[in-house]
């Protein structure tokens, strides 16, 4: 299965660190509306007040460089003070982006986010949420529900719109659809994310400790007893499926493992297009493009690029100059130019920008090694420090992150182990 040909050598490894990276993630209450399958936070009703909000934002401008904030939980719709929240992150000089299942949201709501200063949303949506009147649809009949919210967006105007689903074993064969689906509303999607499904075994290969000593994985909400689901689903085998529809799909920026630096952790693949049932998509970005807009973004204002405005997204005739520095946007200048002379009037139509995320969460090696995501900008905080946002219930139960251990002839070995989350 892992048979995709990408090498991370003809990629570009994305700069990012736990000191400099794009967002930082927020997460103002624990409470949630839904209970997503392969959730890795424990649902309760428990708000922090403005002043705990506060202080953590105080702690990611004390050791971290970063552009936007992604606000999540739980579902942060679900906080009574979600607009003073927005309005904090955007007075501290950083973009506001909600992360929410959208069942809280309203137009009105979304108006006054917007007013406050939030700069966009992701919605996570999959066929694992039960959520109210779609139980047992599949992700393609969900993409009613996604179009929904996506107009939404674009009717209050100039906020980004991303979505989000974990992939897991039963439902990936329908990734390929939803990439076309995203094409098709390419002028209402700015991104489509893909996280693929991850759990820890409470009777699986290994054992877990946490300094020396023996815990149990059953208390962390990503354990499950039996294995029902792969949960060894990675971004290359998920690249071949896409390419099994789309042979020119070209990922071109990552993120690699803290143990392995050949794996695509985080793996961006960027194109144009134009909207429409067709979804006519002109190419895919190469490396030079994602380099030449990041490294020029932290040049001009000390920051690596989250959360392209509106307006840039829509630039894509604009874009076509950088086919001078990326073979990429020559091809993508090459097919559009070969369109407008078979459909002149579609030079009226705006050529936007898109991105497809694919998310492998943490990989545990044969020997225990956990391989996390190296840069990974999805950190939060916990008693002052930065913590892994998907390990957070560790910290919280354990004091710490729990290692794994191989079982050897039935008995324990002494080292490390691991809980195994999916970032919403």
């Amino acid at each position: 299965m892992e048979n995709a040909a990408l090498d991370h050598r003809l990629m570009y490894r994305l700069p990012w660190t736990a000191s400099d990276n794009v967002i930082s993630w927020l997460e103002p209450t624990a409470k949630c509306n839904l209970a997503c399958e392969g959730c890795y936070r424990e649902n309760e009703n428990q708000h922090k007040s403005l002043d705990e909000v506060r202080a953590e934002l105080d702690v990611f401008n004390r050791y971290r460089t970063y552009d936007g904030v992604s606000i999540a939980g739980g579902d942060p719709l679900l906080h009574p003070d979600i607009l003073d929240i927005v309005r904090m992150v955007k007075a501290d000089g950083h973009k506001p982006i909600l992360n929410t299942n959208g069942l809280a949201l309203t137009e009105a709501l979304l108006v006054d986010l917007k007013a406050a200063g939030l700069v966009g949303l992701t919605f996570h949506i999959d066929s694992k949420q039960g959520r109210p009147g779609w139980k047992k649809k599949n992700e393609l009949e969900l993409n009613e529900l996604r179009l929904h919210y996506a107009r939404l967006v674009a009717k209050v105007g100039g906020l980004s719109c991303a979505f989000n689903a974990t992939v897991y074993e039963d439902t990936v064969q329908y990734v390929p659809e939803l990439v076309q689906f995203a094409a098709q509303h390419i002028d209402l999607i700015d991104v489509m994310v893909f996280i693929l499904y991850r759990a820890a075994l409470t009777e699986g290969p290994f054992d877990y400790y946490r300094d020396g000593k023996p815990v149990a994985a059953s208390p962390l909400p990503y354990s499950v007893d039996k294995q029902t689901q792969r949960i060894d689903l990675s971004s290359r085998e998920l690249v071949r499926r896409i390419r099994e529809r789309f042979p020119d799909f070209n990922p071109s920026a990552y993120l690699a493992g803290t143990e392995q630096p050949d794996s695509f952790k985080w793996l961006f693949t960027g194109r144009f297009g134009t909207a429409g049932e067709a979804g006519k998509v002109f190419g895919y970005v190469g490396p030079r493009f994602m380099e030449t807009v990041q490294t020029t973004h932290h040049l001009m204002t000390g920051r690596y690029l989250a959360y392209a405005p509106k307006w840039m997204l829509e630039q894509g005739r604009a874009a076509m100059t950088m086919a001078t520095v990326d073979p990429g946007m020559r091809t993508v200048q090459k097919n559009y130019l070969k369109h407008l002379a078979a459909h002149p009037l579609d030079l009226a139509k705006k050529v936007h920008f898109q991105t497809v995320l694919i998310i492998q969460p943490i990989d545990v090696l044969p020997d225990g090694r956990q391989s996390m995501c190296d840069g990974c900008p999805d950190v939060t905080v916990h008693d002052g420090k930065l913590v892994w946002s998907c390990r957070l219930e560790e910290y919280k139960k354990y004091g710490g992150l729990v290692q794994s251990v191989p079982k050897r002839n039935g008995c324990g070995a002494r080292a490390e182990a691991v809980a195994v989350g999916t970032p919403s």
